[in-house]
């Protein structure tokens, strides 16, 4: 026992999110997770290259209407279990052992549970709301298979997404990396196989993702199982402890909701995209793969800061939390700046990665064109909700969003 605690003691001291270079640390902490965030989205491009090239435009509006819907319910989920990254940062910080076991095994319990819920719901609901969202006749029934499949595999989406929480909040960014890589490449293949070979159109596509991150989920889950001290996973001791449940659910409703009302105003922009026939809705599907570089950066400094601020908040060292913020804002400005000069210049290119069709293509470039240079408003906003919530506020963060959103 004495000897695990000398080494605890050791590698707090050798934790460079306490004690290193902030701006060294946060590039560090935010390439793997900004790396991994891109081959995350390798699993939708994929399937949007796919389904857009090989099977056609009906297809691509199909799967690229459900991406709303899918987010409003994920999103959710994501948003409390970020409630779950802060507490166990904090713990870890702190150095309270005893904490961080909880939390894990809090966290993974809660995720497996809100999965089966996630698929009642989710495959209960799938037709009505899509034609809540006037959802073209012609593509209903493939958008309805490509829900109902990926809520039937959504336990192995939130398991993972989980456990990379847990394993970022102890300062461990390149495994859920790793990880990713392989189930990346593994969509890929089996998005091919599917589509190409066994001719399974939507169907392939949607099996293929829920399969891929079926197989990220198991891995993961093995890595904290044979991971060495506090967060350590073990089966046997999943349970869900009380006061933990309350303070992750405390810092993540908020988020859930914040997420919830995003996901609602995209729903009622799809709604409205969906007015205009299936060119522009695959125009729309097809932006939105390139929209989202932008946001995986976001979203990855915000990680990067949330984490720096809660190991740093529960170490007491809070000289050190704004110079976090500051550095972290300055870093995300200069990023987001650069992506949206890239994006309106060359979305013409972009697009017709996606897809073959001018119409789409031309579409696509006027959407992108208009709403690009907006984006550097978001970055205040996310660095400093990013910083709130790694300090244990919740509420402040999500009215700061929802404003924004508004």
């Amino acid at each position: 026992m004495a000897e695990t605690i000398i080494k605890q003691e050791e590698a707090k001291q050798e934790n460079g999110i306490l004690n290193g270079v902030i701006w060294k640390q946060i590039l560090i902490f935010f390439w793997p997770i900004l790396l991994g965030s891109l081959f995350q989205q390798l699993y939708n491009t994929v399937d949007t290259i796919v389904i857009g090239k090989a099977v056609g435009s009906n297809a691509l509006a199909a799967v690229g209407t459900t991406g709303s819907i899918i987010s409003l319910l994920v999103g959710f989920f994501v948003g409390i279990s970020s409630g779950a990254t802060v507490v166990l940062a904090q713990y870890y910080g702190a150095g309270n052992q005893e904490g961080v076991s909880k939390t894990v095994h809090t966290a993974i319990a809660m995720s497996f549970w809100a999965g089966l819920l996630l698929t009642v719901v989710g495959i209960a609901t799938t037709r009505p709301f899509l034609i809540l969202m006037k959802v073209p006749d012609e593509i209903l029934d493939d958008a309805a298979l490509y829900m109902k499949v990926f809520y039937a595999g959504i336990i192995g989406n939130l398991v993972y997404n989980m456990g990379t929480g847990i394993l970022r909040a102890v300062g461990d960014s390149k495994r859920p990396l790793y990880v990713l890589i392989v189930c990346a490449l593994l969509n890929v293949v089996l998005d091919l196989l599917f589509v190409l070979a066994f001719h399974w159109a939507v169907f392939g596509v949607a099996f293929a993702t829920i399969l891929s991150q079926l197989v990220s989920a198991v891995i993961i889950v093995a890595m904290l199982m044979r991971s060495e001290g506090s967060y350590r996973l073990y089966l046997r001791k999943l349970s869900m402890d009380l006061p933990i449940l309350k303070e992750i659910v405390r810092i993540g409703i908020p988020s859930g909701l914040e997420s919830v009302v995003y996901s609602i105003s995209n729903v009622l922009i799809q709604t409205f995209v969906n007015t205009f026939g299936t060119t522009a809705i695959a125009a729309w599907s097809a932006i939105g793969r390139i929209d989202v570089m932008m946001w995986m950066v976001m979203q990855a400094y915000g990680i990067s800061v949330t984490t720096f601020v809660g190991q740093n908040f529960g170490a007491r060292q809070y000289d050190r939390v704004k110079k976090c913020a500051r550095t972290g804002l300055l870093m995300t400005m200069v990023s987001i700046v650069a992506i949206s000069v890239i994006i309106f210049t060359l979305c013409p290119v972009f697009l017709s990665i996606f897809t073959n069709d001018q119409a789409v293509i031309e579409q696509g470039t006027r959407f992108l064109r208009t709403i690009s240079p907006s984006y550097f408003t978001f970055v205040f906003v996310q660095v400093y909700s990013a910083t709130i919530r790694g300090c244990g506020e919740s509420v402040q963060p999500t009215i700061l969003s929802l404003v924004s959103i508004c």
